[in-house]
């Protein structure tokens, strides 16, 4: 697999990074030191330096403060373009996903991200190893709640959702939390742009089992592919790699439930719980 043509950029946490860091040792701290009066282990110091972590606003003015920065850690987090919210490895994808003209998807573990409730988000995230904390957790529900603001932009894209039947069973964040996110797939389903469709547990052929994929056209009329994993994602632009998951998807729709047939089977596990 090729990632996409576009090409790496440095993130606005690397720059605040250097610049506490430079901040940091002007005041003549240490990194060791820092942490002890602001009451953080120290590796937390050196990750916002390297800009492995984000710098939250209310670390940043605590910062300003301290090393009597006249507010420039605060402004510098104010100003972080709204794609850098999402992790590295997604922001491309994200560019890309939000001025598609066709976007399919498909999940086998969770509901799409682009069709989760808040709650739901919540549940997801919180799954997530290493764990986040509660204000970073808050921030990638947000920001994941801006995403779906894809489904709302007009032209609208044409959209098809495929998900495992399982999926509306796990019980991702207790039974209430399902049950209205099954109650917000079923309405959504109604959007007539949009297509989901349910992929029985009893089928035996399936050309999905190697995991979840999101495919995508884009103004240009390229081909894109998404493909996550553990701890790694590809974005794949090769036209032949992008033919053979476009490929995979169309026989997984052929293996799926109908649309109307999903709704239905929405409609039936609703009325039961």
């Amino acid at each position: 697999m090729q990632n996409a043509k576009r090409p790496k950029r440095g993130t606005s946490w690397h720059v605040l990074g250097a610049q506490l860091a430079t901040l940091r040792k002007a005041a003549g701290y240490t990194q060791a030191q820092l942490a002890e009066e602001l009451e953080l282990d120290v590796e937390t110091i050196a990750s916002i330096e390297q800009g492995r972590r984000a710098l939250k606003l209310d670390l940043a003015e605590r910062l300003d403060e301290l090393l009597h920065t006249k507010g420039a850690l605060a402004s510098g987090v104010k100003n972080v373009p709204q794609r850098e919210r999402f992790p590295l490895f997604a922001q491309d994808f994200v560019d890309y996903e939000q001025e598609a003209l066709n976007l399919l998807w498909y999940e086998n573990q969770v509901v799409p991200g682009l069709l989760q409730t808040a709650d739901y988000m919540r549940a997801v995230f919180s799954n997530l190893y290493p764990p986040l904390d509660e204000d970073e957790l808050e921030e990638w529900v947000q920001a994941r709640l801006e995403r779906q603001e894809v489904l709302r932009r007009k032209p609208r894209p044409m959209c098809n959702f495929l998900l495992e039947e399982s999926v509306l069973y796990r019980p991702v964040g207790g039974k209430r939390v399902l049950r209205d996110q099954n109650q917000h797939l079923r309405q959504v389903a109604e959007l007539p742009f949009l297509g989901l469709q349910i992929m029985p547990t009893q089928v035996e052929r399936h050309a999905g089992l190697d995991g979840p994929m999101v495919l995508l056209e884009t103004p240009d009329h390229d081909q894109l592919a998404y493909v996550e994993g553990q701890r790694v994602s590809f974005l794949v632009d090769d036209p032949d790699e992008a033919s053979v998951l476009l490929t995979k998807y169309g026989m997984l729709r052929s293996q799926a439930l109908s649309p109307g047939e999903s709704m239905d089977l929405l409609d039936a596990l609703l009325g039961e719980t």
